[in-house]
């Protein structure tokens, strides 16, 4: 968040489970609230998504900043599963201190640490407003010698509409969380490292093109490059792959580009350098 009198930038981003592919983004002025727009950012994933072809099931997993009863109301008229984080309100609170000790279930979440998962029924509004959701919560606190200091459990809670089993449903909806390494991607060397300015417009231009560029350097080895290792980001392939301490000299006619000696990179250059060479010739 922006502090008063300093520029911000708040994107809203959606990306893709199982890849990190950046499929949907909207740039949105430094005043903006967490949750400003995200009825119609939901609207415009998921018309782009079927857009694509998709006509399977689909759910959205989103934190807290997306939780508003519009967005629950609007993802049930499109026929989207959801997962959302809740913010611990006073009547969220009443409903997790309410659920029996021998509800709880141990999980292997934490090392150091103790985690346990429930869930409830969650239930709000009155009259046509009256609804009651399903209320998943993981508590986590520390054992040991730590837990002197913190001894209370802390809760994360969500609601959800999918048929997950308590452990499952905590299991999926954690796994939101790799959205946070697209975000540091398009930080660290995609464009919005360069934000904010005073324009908005550029602001949202290089949102566009980082979205773009952003396949190149996934967390997994995509079908582009498919030699890359696995942990290569936007900053790691522009370090190795881009920077490069390296000359461009002519030898008889010929234009050959000098690499360091000793290069611990230099298979992983070339063999990329060779898969795009054997790309097809654009067609017309």
């Amino acid at each position: 968040m922006a502090t008063p009198r300093q520029l911000g930038y708040h994107p809203l981003i959606a990306t893709l489970a199982g890849t990190g592919e950046v499929i949907h983004a909207r740039m949105r002025k430094g005043s903006a609230g967490s949750s400003r727009g995200v009825v119609r950012f939901a609207e415009e994933l998921i018309a782009r998504v079927r857009r694509a072809g998709v006509t399977g099931a689909l759910t959205v997993r989103a934190d807290s900043g997306f939780w508003s009863w519009k967005l629950v109301d609007t993802l049930n008229r499109l026929g989207v599963s959801w997962s959302i984080t809740v913010r611990q309100t006073k009547w969220i609170c009443a409903a997790i201190a309410a659920i029996p000790e021998t509800a709880w279930v141990d999980i292997d979440y934490t090392i150091g640490g103790k985690a346990q998962v429930a869930e409830c029924n969650y239930s709000t509004g009155t009259g046509r407003r009256a609804r009651t959701v399903r209320l998943v919560v993981r508590r986590t606190r520390l054992t040991g010698r730590q837990a002197q200091l913190f001894p209370d459990w802390r809760h994360h809670a969500f609601i959800t509409n999918t048929e997950h089993d308590t452990v499952t449903a905590d299991a999926f909806h954690r796994n939101h969380a790799v959205v946070e390494l697209a975000i540091r991607d398009l930080k660290e060397g995609a464009g919005l490292e360069h934000c904010p300015s005073r324009h908005f417009f550029a602001n949202g231009a290089r949102l566009a093109a980082a979205g773009r560029s952003q396949p190149v350097a996934l967390d997994h080895p995509p079908r582009r490059h498919p030699t890359r290792p696995a942990h290569m980001n936007h900053a790691t392939i522009r370090t190795r792959l881009i920077a490069l301490a390296a000359t461009l000299v002519n030898r008889s006619g010929r234009t050959t580009l000098r690499l360091p000696l000793h290069w611990p990179w230099a298979e992983q250059f070339t063999t990329m350098l060779n898969t795009l060479r054997a790309l097809p010739a654009p067609s017309g």
